[in-house]
């Protein structure tokens, strides 16, 4: 199966460490770290009973993925080309990344997860679509719009060590529950939309039907999943080891329209 139809069909490819990628995750580690263990952050960004440290968008990258005073080059490699030559996505702002480091043990409660939250995110990885945003009712929203996510592991992650879990080919599933949730709304509308029992139904659907798969990469190597993709963290278990895991995330928006800013069409219609 060709990296293209990988992508398309599974919703999510691997891409093996190549020179290019290592150097970035090579340049970028020792920032990631010092981000990590700065008291400031770590209060700010530490969850589940501090085994799991967010870190949204604390990486000081400008919109090439670059840090230049502290030699992090521009995003570049196989996975970029992949981006550019096949998903024909170009001349966007990268965003800046999140630092997702869990620890042994995650997830462990709490403050201000509920109970039922918890079991979700032990049995089920907290699954979900990036992008949609929960109020204070727990009603679901479109939210953010993202081109895809990238995953950069900082440091090399045991298939036990909380991985990343995406199920294959749930972006079709989602696409579809969310092509008919928005049937007969404007597409600058849809940010209003309550989409709470559509997006559950999906993914209840999805987890019946559609397989769990773990994605590691060596450091040095990268992944792409889809936008519309379910995915979550598993928890980590007892081959994990001892040692943190890092793993850098960008998901730049990539559609944005400049004569349409605030048409999301393209975040369910490209694909």
């Amino acid at each position: 199966m060709s990296d293209a139809t990988g992508f398309f069909e599974r919703g999510w490819v691997a891409f093996p460490p190549d020179p290019v990628t290592e150097a970035w995750a090579d340049a970028a580690r020792p920032l990631a770290e010092e981000i990590f263990t700065d008291p400031g952050e770590r209060a700010a960004w530490l969850r589940c009973g501090d085994t799991w440290f967010a870190g949204v968008n604390v990486f000081p990258n400008d919109d090439r993925g670059a840090v230049p005073d502290r030699g992090v080059p521009p995003l570049a490699g196989p996975v970029v080309d992949f981006v550019r030559e096949t998903l024909r996505l170009d001349g966007f702002a990268w965003d800046r990344a999140q630092i997702s480091v869990c620890l042994p043990g995650y997830p462990q409660p709490w403050d201000g997860e509920s109970e039922a939250a918890f079991r979700f995110r032990r049995d089920r990885d907290a699954a979900h679509v990036d992008g949609l945003l929960r109020d204070e009712a727990r009603r679901r929203r479109l939210g953010e719009v993202h081109g895809f996510i990238l995953g950069l592991p900082l440091t090399e992650v045991p298939e036990d060590a909380a991985p990343l879990v995406v199920w294959e080919g749930s972006h079709t599933s989602m696409r579809e529950a969310f092509r008919a949730r928005f049937a007969g709304v404007a597409p600058m509308d849809w940010a209003a939309e309550d989409i709470t029992d559509a997006y559950t139904e999906a993914r209840r659907a999805v987890f019946s039907k559609c397989r769990r798969v773990a994605v590691t990469v060596p450091c040095g190597g990268a992944y792409l999943v889809h936008r519309l993709a379910l995915h979550g963290v598993a928890p980590w278990g007892p081959r994990g080891g001892a040692d943190p895991r890092s793993i850098a995330y960008f998901r730049p928006d990539t559609g944005a329209r400049e004569e349409f800013p605030d048409d999301p069409s393209w975040w369910l219609e490209d694909p």
